[in-house]
């Protein structure tokens, strides 16, 4: 929690105008989005434009966190974090208070988005979450405090960003921001070291709290009670696999949890499309072909399946670009006026 003498010294009424000692732009506070340990985040405009901005007289932390954004601009597609719009200092009542400006991301959190829509959508927006993770962790960070309140998705088209970096950590430090229900040190499960391992962690905790949108207590803890809560759930039990690897870090790297992610996907559809019969019309005659007269128009077994895919990046892009095509048509139809 944030100490109250940071939080009354970074307490501004609406209204109240910043302007910066250096760059001298202008942000008008419009109200308290949050607070939190290293300082208070404002819904702000400037001049006809929604920002949000972050105070503290922690002028370390202020660096760090922008130090944060800026290597989340190097990712493709500016898509994981906030865009960083400016950074300056403000001089208020005989005191230095530090200020970053970012983009104001607008949207539902993770898991409200998803009660709200089909549950084919979950699985996409984790792959696009690995992904994201990937070119996070390529350029040196950690993002450390990993859960739903943190990632909001925008859109149409959805896409997942994310609104606090405060805990994100250069690897190899100990990660400065945590929550216990995904934090792997709480369940026993691994150190508080910034690694990649240890956000993976925290993405199978989320892919759990889907299941269980108010979490659960730890009781025996360890891997053993959440082997149960994963098994107690149908539509954990689909990518079992890929979240008892993560919760023993057996994930070195997010790009190998989302191939297995999407490779579970896959042949998912495949056995669906597998145990469906064959019908064949001769004359006034349907003959059904199951057992081992469907082998031939069965859909490839799955040790044939793993032999003759080839982990090409454009089989890859297309069945993504086909799921979000489908969604997406769903998504906008569903939101006609």
């Amino acid at each position: 929690m944030m100490n109250h003498t940071l939080k009354n010294q970074c307490k501004l009424s609406p209204g109240t105008i910043i302007t910066g000692k250096w760059h001298s732009h202008k942000y008008k506070i419009i109200k308290e989005l949050g607070f939190g340990a290293n300082g208070v985040v404002y819904l702000a405009k400037h001049k006809d434009t929604q920002v949000a901005l972050k105070m503290s007289e922690n002028g370390m932390s202020i660096t760090s966190e922008v130090n944060v954004l800026k290597s989340f601009a190097k990712v493709q597609g500016h898509s994981l974090g906030p865009c960083l719009l400016d950074v300056d200092d403000w001089y208020w009542n005989n005191s230095r208070i530090s200020f970053y400006v970012m983009e104001f991301i607008q949207g539902p959190d993770f898991l409200s988005f998803l009660q709200t829509k089909e549950s084919s959508w979950t699985n996409v927006l984790f792959l696009q979450l690995l992904n994201d993770l990937e070119q996070l962790h390529q350029n040196g960070w950690v993002f450390g405090d990993l859960k739903p309140e943190n990632l909001i998705v925008t859109g149409p088209p959805p896409k997942i960003r994310c609104i606090d970096v405060g805990g994100t950590t250069i690897k190899g430090r100990a990660i400065k921001e945590f929550t216990e229900f995904y934090d792997r040190g709480y369940w026993g499960l691994g150190s508080r070291k910034a690694e990649p391992s240890y956000d993976l962690f925290a993405v199978a905790m989320i892919m759990i709290n889907t299941a269980y949108p108010k979490r659960f207590t730890k009781t025996t803890g360890g891997f053993q009670q959440l082997k149960e809560a994963i098994r107690s759930k149908q539509e954990l039990k689909k990518i079992e696999p890929v979240i008892l690897k993560a919760l023993q870090g057996q994930y070195s790297v997010a790009k190998q949890m989302r191939t297995d992610l999407l490779d579970l996907l896959v042949e998912k559809n495949n056995s669906t499309a597998a145990a469906k019969p064959v019908v064949k019309k001769t004359g006034s005659i349907h003959v059904t072909q199951t057992g081992a007269k469907d082998t031939q128009t069965s859909p490839l077994s799955r040790q044939s399946y793993r032999r003759k895919k080839k982990k090409s990046s454009w089989k890859e892009f297309l069945f993504i670009s086909i799921v979000l095509g489908v969604l997406y048509a769903w998504y906008t139809f569903n939101n006609l006026p």
